[in-house]
């Protein structure tokens, strides 16, 4: 546990409080997203479906969307089938089975609003539950198609974290550094990182969590096209000062990451969070390049699967 430094400021800002010792684990997660779990509302007053769908990953947004075109499928053909099959003029009858896939088709048909023909509903009761499921595809299809659009449309930075931090030797002393990729071919320009270190801090006989803004070597970059390594001069001005890795993982310091650029492409901000625990720190450790010139000399290239590449110093 890091004792206190009474000549660094804290800073109240983070939006953690001040009495975040009591959290568990981290505070942020890899991906950026706040560890926190909110509880005295209801589940659905919790969530905001909207948000849910343009943020999951793509394999669990189909998979949703997959799973309630089938749902509302099956639950049509069955309510054909309880009417009656007669009632489903067309229908090849046969084995309970064959029954229930020509209703379930019948009911994609008339979900999609294809409708073929082979097949048509007969009598009130058949087609009035018919006319209900095409008008809950029309809906349905429309809200899909917003929900395309904002997914496809949606900013997003495209960058890749370093999975650790390193403890490397810099200038005379030793700072603290991690990498930062964009992997896509969108351009970023006006780059700007923000770094604070969330650290539990004994004053006196009270413990509780201190949040600290860290410098960096080069807070802004004009343009993001090759990787950024972020670099936090470990000197008498840092709360890491005189701190060993041991210490760090006692005082379960947390390293909260920002980073914000410009995408000319969408013409709007982006935004890119992740954070290091204690855990995620190598000691006496360097990157390894990351880019070099093509064969030709033409042209720079750049590996990104080298982004968690480096050695340990003797």
């Amino acid at each position: 546990m890091a004792l206190h430094k009474g000549k660094l400021n804290s800073d109240p800002t983070t939006g953690f409080g001040v009495n975040s010792k009591d959290a568990g684990a981290r505070l942020a997660r890899k991906d950026g997203s706040v560890n926190i779990i909110k509880e005295g509302v209801s589940f659905l007053d919790g969530q905001s479906l909207y948000h849910t769908m343009l943020s999951i990953p793509s394999w669990k947004f189909w998979t949703i969307l997959f799973t309630i075109y089938l749902s509302i499928n099956v639950l049509f053909a069955l309510l054909y089938l309880l009417i009656g099959i007669e009632h489903l003029g067309g229908i090849e009858t046969g084995s309970p089975f064959k029954n229930f896939m020509e209703a379930f088709f019948f009911s994609t048909q008339t979900y999609t609003t294809v409708g073929y023909g082979r097949i048509s509903p007969i009598g009130v009761l058949t087609s009035a539950i018919a006319s209900f499921e095409a008008f809950m595809g029309v809906l349905s299809f429309a809200l899909a198609s917003g929900l395309f659009y904002g997914r496809f449309s949606r900013p997003k930075a495209y960058l890749y974290f370093s999975d650790v931090a390193l403890l490397s030797p810099y200038k005379e002393g030793t700072a603290l550094m991690f990498r930062v990729v964009p992997y896509k071919n969108n351009q970023l320009t006006e780059a700007e990182v923000k770094l604070t270190l969330a650290m539990q801090v004994k004053t006196g006989e009270v413990v509780k969590n201190e949040f600290y803004q860290l410098p960096v070597e080069f807070s802004k970059l004009n343009s993001l096209v090759l990787n950024w390594t972020i670099v936090h001069a470990i000197n008498e001005e840092s709360p890491l000062w005189g701190l060993s890795l041991k210490e760090l993982k006692e005082a379960k310091a947390e390293l909260l990451v920002f980073l914000k650029a410009f995408d000319e492409v969408f013409s709007s901000s982006v935004v890119a969070r992740t954070s290091y625990i204690a855990t995620e720190f190598i000691d006496n450790a360097k990157f390894k390049p990351m880019y070099r010139a093509s064969s030709e000399k033409k042209a720079t290239i750049l590996h990104i699967d080298a982004l968690n590449d480096f050695e340990l110093l003797p």
